[in-house]
């Protein structure tokens, strides 16, 4: 895996600037052909009522991982849309999370990505899958 490093004369998030992103604080971590790693810091900002990384804010988290990793094999070059996304929640945040991207399948135009958020421990705190439209931006 590339270190995020590597892009480090482009925009911060693997080529893009996404205010959002850098407002909960995910942090990029890696990037390679197929896959993407971030990190997001358990804040108070951040969670619910309880006390727990908001639901939102996971879900969030969770499609910019997953959109990297549909963009991954050329990430300067494509952007994408999120054209649908399902996210199941197993546990509660209540730690520093992980969340780790695969694009399982890449066509010409769309791209099927699954992922999961992992705490400290590594327990799996909510899994997901997306489905998205790559832009070529050297077309548009």
């Amino acid at each position: 895996m590339k270190d995020a490093s590597a892009l480090a004369s482009t925009p911060p998030y693997f080529g893009i600037d996404v205010p959002y992103m850098e407002h909960i604080g995910l942090q990029p971590l890696s990037l390679d052909s197929d896959g993407c790693r971030t990190r997001l810091l358990l804040q108070r900002v951040l969670t619910n009522s309880r006390g727990d990384m908001h639901g939102g804010v996971l879900m969030s988290a969770l499609d910019f991982t997953l959109s990297a990793a549909a963009r991954a094999h050329d990430p300067l070059r494509y952007g994408v849309v999120t054209i649908d996304m399902t996210t199941h929640f197993y546990e509660p945040g209540r730690t520093d999370l992980t969340v780790i991207a695969r694009c399982p399948r890449r066509g010409k135009s769309i791209a099927f990505c699954e992922g999961e958020i992992v705490d400290t421990y590594g327990k799996v705190i909510a899994v997901g899958r997306a489905t998205f439209k790559l832009l070529d931006l050297k077309k548009t």
